[in-house]
């Protein structure tokens, strides 16, 4: 089942980012498996944090170097002690896992999905 529809200036107001992975490590403080990550947007919108959940694909040094993306326009979450300032996107596989969303081929950091 799909969700409802939006009219494109309504899908205008979310801002898809793609950023580079800086840095990845464990965060043992989270409920569920978790990594803290420090993503680089480029100059406009600079180093932001993430929570994720992909512990299960993905280990520290596999992370670091890859290109995601992010909604970069969502309010701060707190996690703990922890300040979640973007949302990594991502699928989940047929056993629940996430699989990062990601571009084809790199592109500045900080682009716009258009």
């Amino acid at each position: 089942m799909t969700a409802p529809h939006l009219t494109w200036a309504e899908f205008e107001h979310v801002d898809l980012r793609v950023g580079t992975i800086c840095e990845a490590r464990p965060f043992p403080e989270a409920r569920r498996p978790a990594y803290q990550l420090l993503i680089d947007f480029g100059p406009e919108i600079g180093l932001k944090k993430s929570s994720a959940q992909i512990t299960h694909h993905y280990t520290p040094d596999t992370l670091v170097g890859q290109q995601v993306l992010a909604v970069v326009n969502f309010p701060p979450k707190q996690i703990g002690k922890f300040r979640s300032e973007v949302l990594v996107t991502g699928f989940a596989d047929a056993e629940g896992h996430i699989v990062l969303a990601s571009v084809a081929g790199p592109v500045p950091n900080g682009s716009r999905l258009v």
